[in-house]
């Protein structure tokens, strides 16, 4: 089995335009050094398995430059690196080289300069392929798209399977980066909440309908239709579906049907009754006694009130409650509540009632701004032709008072802005969740139903 990446290599320096004058020292700083790291001996262990085509191991570099230069194409991306990783102990460091060489052969040797470096650092032999971006043939430029990515993973699985290793049947792709780190950190991702909501579903039902039902009242819509290639889940009224083995394959329809037939055959009592009593008794409204004032309470409304109530929903008002928010899309916010507080904090400070309230703050926050800069401006000519050190010493001190005003109006400038972007989508949130309770309410009923038919037979 092996995986397969490739990314495009910039020039770091080339934004500072002063210093990119001079190509000797920037133009060609990144190829170094993926050149240098790729032929690391430290990582090979042996030189032998460095390898160029169409170029010299030893002299790849030079002779890349050398292409760019003879064709006047010495910018943009100075070259493509590739990765193929193998599963730990399928190959010999020999086997990893010469796939890796056949690999750069079939995609690019008739026409771009290749590296070759199997790494021998980690327990999965890995191989790094340096292109260089200009063609030693035409000097085109290599064209970094999808079907190069799909070209370069269909052409490692038939040399994969030409070498009888195993093969990635089902390629999951590559999860957003911020999903990733925050699926590790443990956090409410939509992923996450899916592998959950199937989880509780296996360990409560024990038919393709229970099933069904208990997705539903956590909120997502189940489709294992025969006609489909794959069984997909999804939030229910959303338009994108996940297909279920790209969750994992604890979570595809064998396992699940595996699971489901066990429950049926083994399983003690009624894990889905269960289910329905304990969904009954965590939303239910318990019985409490309320001393009632005589005078009415004041009502908490605009931006602030619906803030409150969002909160409410969440789960986060009042402090130290147990009550779990319903739909997934408000288990999924509890990711913002920091970005939440901020926008809570600023509507009560500045009492704001509505969202017209809050546009009007930013304009007067931006002709604010620019009032503290116009006086900063002033500081600094001041500064340039001060010669007191007393003097001096009092307009850094003001200089560093303007500049502190600045990074506070720009932080409440942007937490303001975040009000107006968010405000649809907490409103959608709340209606979410105001349909779910009526969706378990309904299932818990029909359950009862279920009960009192069979008591009566």
């Amino acid at each position: 089995m092996a995986t397969t990446k490739i990314w495009p290599v910039h020039d770091s320096l080339k934004r500072l335009v002063d210093y990119a004058g001079n190509p000797e020292k920037t133009e060609y700083s990144d190829l170094r050094n993926t050149l240098h790291y790729a032929g690391n001996k430290e990582k090979t262990e042996n030189f032998y398995f460095v390898s160029g085509i169409n170029c010299d191991a030893d002299k790849a570099y030079e002779q890349m430059v050398h292409v760019k230069k003879h064709f006047g194409k010495m910018h943009g991306n100075v070259a493509y690196h590739g990765y193929q990783s193998f599963r730990p102990g399928e190959v010999t460091p020999q086997q990893c080289h010469e796939i890796g060489l056949k690999l750069a052969r079939q995609l690019w040797g008739e026409r771009y300069q290749v590296l070759v470096a199997t790494h021998l650092d980690k327990d999965h032999l890995h191989n790094h392929l340096l292109i260089n971006s200009v063609s030693y043939v035409d000097g085109k430029k290599f064209n970094d798209n999808k079907k190069a990515y799909y070209d370069m993973r269909d052409a490692s699985d038939r040399l994969c399977r030409e070498y009888g290793l195993s093969v990635i049947e089902k390629p999951r792709g590559q999860t957003p980066r911020s999903i990733y780190f925050a699926e590790k950190n443990g956090e409410p991702t939509k992923y996450n909440l899916m592998r959950d909501a199937l989880d509780k579903a296996m360990n409560s039902a024990r038919t393709p309908e229970q099933f069904e039902k208990v997705l539903r009242s956590l909120g997502y819509e189940f489709n294992y239709n025969p006609s489909r290639k794959y069984a997909t889940i999804k939030l229910i009224g959303s338009k994108k579906a996940v297909r279920l083995y790209r969750l994992g394959e604890k979570y595809d329809l064998p396992e699940i049907n595996r699971r489901l037939d066990m429950n049926y055959r083994y399983g003690i009592g009624s894990p889905f009754r269960n289910y329905c009593s304990r969904l009954a008794k965590n939303h239910s409204a318990p019985a409490l006694r309320i001393k009632v004032r005589q005078r009415a309470t004041r009502k908490i409304g605009g931006l602030r009130g619906l803030y409150y109530h969002y909160c409410y929903l969440l789960g986060y008002l009042p402090r130290g409650t147990k009550r779990k928010p319903l739909s997934p899309e408000m288990r999924e916010a509890w990711r913002r509540l920091d970005r939440t507080s901020q926008q809570i904090r600023l509507i009560s400070k500045y009492g704001f009632k509505n969202l017209d309230d809050v546009t009007s703050f930013i304009s007067r926050t931006y002709s604010v701004m620019e009032s503290i800069k116009a006086d900063r401006n002033r500081i600094y000519n001041r500064l340039r032709r001060c010669n007191d050190p007393e003097t001096e010493s009092q307009l850094k001190s003001q200089r560093d008072e303007c500049t502190a005003k600045l990074a506070a109006l720009r932080k409440e400038l942007k937490t303001a802005e975040h009000i107006l972007e968010d405000n649809p989508k907490i409103r959608e949130e709340i209606s979410k969740e105001q349909q779910m309770k009526p969706l378990q309410q309904e299932i818990i009923k029909s359950e009862i139903k279920k009960r009192e038919r069979e008591r009566c037979r």
